[in-house]
């Protein structure tokens, strides 16, 4: 019979010699793991620590070096299939692991959780509390609410609930230089450059083109010590939209970094920078984690509060898709300027 004891369950397997985080997530779920993630690592100093993440961001854990081995599960360009994910539990059953613990309450990491074969299993527990048989998959399970909170914090709070020490969530990340070089920009550079992701998975997310074109003209004008660093990501849309925007524009950006970063040099250019631009997009994610000032414009999504941090030098603008628009509206160039010179200097004091 599954022990629900929740509060002990930090006590009960303190002794665990292997444990795994069982997440799935995207580049945004990632970021707001990692400092659940350290508090995981805490808990258990001596132990071998193991996150499953999406397989396209596994690349972000080599900014994670505290973490011994990070598993990748097919999500996108397209789902894992039935084989795949046969081959996956296999897999997690093989490594014999002492506890599993899943905190974002998804039904796949749910499942994989259950079939793990860990005589420990911690889960959180989805809003609605799952189907009836929900909580018999875990040895323990927390309920923490999914929307009053960021992420990041939401994740401690239900590690906390299980017996771990909470702590201010931190991130522990560690950028390497060679990153940097990467994109062709070198550690003198640091802090004289804007950073500008200008594109999100959908045009309503995104500002007009003619828009982006006058913001960077404006950027020009009013910091005229900061140069223009442009990046996307390496899909065929964003690329488009990269050659289009380059098009329109009167000069050609001190670096545009079209789609050849892997996430750690991208995360990199992000921090190194003295801003940065972005919309509701996982660039945005990474600013956070490397604590670098930022200027952001949302869609009015009603789960927004909980992908945005508490604090810190960033300003979110939220915008409006206004009937037939295609693209965001109803955010001002001179109010993106007056954001980023605001944020600039609320970091230098």
């Amino acid at each position: 019979m599954a022990n629900t004891d929740a509060e002990n369950f930090l006590l009960r397997t303190r002794t665990a010699k292997k444990v795994m985080v069982l997440d799935l997530g995207f580049l945004g779920d990632t970021v707001h793991l990692l400092p659940a993630l350290w508090m995981v690592r805490q808990a258990y100093p001596s132990a071998e620590l193991h996150v499953t993440v999406s397989t396209h961001i596994t690349s972000l854990m080599d900014c994670v070096p505290w973490v011994n081995k990070t598993w990748g599960y097919m999500r996108y360009p397209r789902h894992a299939t039935l084989r795949e994910n046969f081959q996956m539990v296999a897999r997690l059953r093989k490594e014999k692991f002492d506890v599993v613990i899943n905190l974002n309450g998804s039904d796949r990491s749910s499942w994989l959780t259950f079939l793990s074969g860990a005589p420990e299993r911690l889960g959180r527990l989805p809003d609605d509390g799952g189907p009836p048989f929900w909580k018999r998959m875990f040895t323990a399970h927390v309920y923490h609410p999914f929307t009053d909170e960021p992420v990041y914090e939401q994740r401690c709070r239900a590690l906390a609930k299980a017996g771990f020490p909470f702590t201010q969530p931190e991130f522990h990340t560690q950028v390497n230089p060679a990153d940097l070089r990467a994109a062709e920009i070198s550690t003198s550079d640091k802090g004289n450059y804007f950073h500008i992701s200008p594109f999100t998975t959908a045009d309503s997310k995104e500002l007009p083109p003619t828009q982006l074109v006058e913001l960077m003209d404006a950027l020009a004008k009013n910091f005229p010590d900061k140069k223009i660093v442009l990046s996307c990501a390496p899909v065929k849309r964003e690329l488009e939209k990269m050659e289009k925007l380059l098009a329109l524009l009167p000069q050609k950006p001190w670096r545009v970094l079209a789609g050849n970063l892997k996430l750690t040099q991208l995360a990199a250019v992000i921090q190194h920078s003295a801003l940065h631009f972005c919309g509701d997009t996982g660039p945005f994610h990474l600013a956070v984690m490397t604590n670098t000032p930022a200027v952001a414009w949302f869609w009015p999504n009603p789960g927004l509060r909980q992908w945005l941090p508490s604090g810190g030098p960033y300003r979110i603008i939220v915008g409006a898709n206004e009937p037939g628009g295609q693209f965001l509206g109803r955010i001002a160039t001179d109010e993106l300027v007056a954001a980023a010179q605001s944020v600039l200097n609320s970091a230098a004091t």
